[in-house]
């Protein structure tokens, strides 16, 4: 059933948590309209294309997946999500092969990725939204005619019934403090774990690496891939395309420290891992600040923040828990209160009314219609990081 009486939404974050409750609002009969800072969607189910010139003078190009490692659930909820999601073509599994001595996955040894990128999946969680990309929203404005969203000194001329926010708390505090002043004040105190990535190309070892993810049990390093072990990524004879995540606790450290010198220090603890050098053809690393939840006791009780008296919301792992699933969570808890509040309540109320539509779509091959969120109580995407 959809809601008699839609509205109109502002969603602020591309992210699972977003694009996740643009789709439960979309289904619902709302018309939803997200902005992001960024080119795309994706938040930390991020992927990144990689240009250099080879020692040949030749021109290449590749993609490796540098946020999330993955996507696993530890609720019946989720769960069911990912296998309709795999069904339906969104995910396909990954069943890893784990270096000796690496610690164990937590949640199992099934690990679903989007292809063919990360950003895939949210992607397809836009179907009917309108999308306004390189709009880092810096304030919000509440007039008796509605929401409107402003960046950079630009406001932009739509107008809102409610907004969302999607964001790590960070960025999610200055945006409320005018409106919900209590909720700026928890935000701006989570604190959420920053992570550094070091990717790039390199000369395949030899002897040749037999495992295709790791998880050290000590060093700065928590997490070292073979990106193109995963699937549907790009293979190519005599390379290894390598992601490394460095420890939470490494990257609070030395979060302010230069590109250069963090890559080099990630570089190095690599090669001492795999106990031989590394002939680098190309790498880069990237910083991100909002990587992580807070530790457990540390977040918020609530799943998400709704106030539907000023049609303003809030979700995000850092509400709903760590990884994909954690801010899928969110999301559906989200969704799920706003539909409540509305003055049709029958709007898609039910979650199980959603669940039913998801599996439709999936029987008939031609999609999820399931709202996805934020992500996963897991830790295959500890070190998708928020910007």
């Amino acid at each position: 059933m959809l809601s008699s009486t839609p509205r109109k939404f502002a969603v602020v974050g591309a992210g699972i948590a977003g694009t996740a409750c643009s789709h439960a609002l979309i289904l619902a009969g709302h018309s939803v309209h997200l902005f992001d800072k960024s080119r795309g969607p994706g938040g930390r189910l991020a992927t990144r294309r990689l240009e250099w010139v080879d020692r040949n003078g030749q021109a290449c190009t590749t993609r490796l997946d540098h946020g999330a490692v993955g996507i696993t659930a530890r609720s019946a909820a989720f769960q069911s999500f990912i296998d309709q999601a795999v069904h339906a073509g969104w995910l396909v599994e990954w069943v890893p092969v784990q270096a000796a001595g690496s610690l164990p996955l937590e949640d199992g040894d099934r690990i679903c990725v989007p292809e063919p990128d990360m950003p895939a999946l949210c992607r397809r969680l836009l179907d009917g939204v309108t999308t306004t990309w390189s709009f880092a929203v810096d304030s919000l404005y509440k007039s008796p005619a509605g929401w409107q969203v402003e960046a950079a000194g630009e406001r932009h001329s739509a107008q809102f019934d409610a907004v969302v926010l999607a964001l790590p708390p960070a960025q999610a505090s200055p945006l409320l403090s005018a409106h919900r002043k209590d909720w700026a004040g928890h935000a701006s105190v989570i604190p959420m774990q920053p992570c550094w990535t070091l990717m790039g190309i390199a000369a395949a070892p030899e002897p040749a690496v037999r495992w295709d993810l790791a998880r050290p049990p000590a060093g700065p390093l928590a997490w070292v891939l073979r990106n193109d072990a995963r699937p549907g990524r790009e293979r190519v004879p005599g390379r290894a395309h390598w992601v490394t995540h460095a420890r939470a606790a490494w990257s609070r450290q030395h979060l302010e420290q230069p590109a250069a010198w963090v890559q080099q220090q990630l570089q190095d603890a690599l090669a001492e891992y795999l106990g031989q050098p590394v002939d680098w053809h190309h790498s880069v690393v990237h910083r991100w600040r909002y990587a992580l939840p807070p530790a457990q006791g540390l977040a918020p009780s609530e799943p998400c923040w709704w106030d539907a008296d000023q049609g303003l919301g809030v979700c995000g792992d850092f509400l709903g828990g760590t990884g994909v699933e954690g801010a899928w969570l969110s999301a559906q808890s989200l969704s799920a209160a706003i539909f409540r509040s509305a003055s049709d309540a029958a709007a898609y109320a039910s979650a199980r009314a959603q669940d039913e539509s998801v599996r439709q779509q999936a029987c008939s091959g031609t999609g999820l219609e399931q709202p996805a969120g934020d992500n996963g109580v897991n830790t295959l995407a500890v070190h998708a990081g928020s910007r």
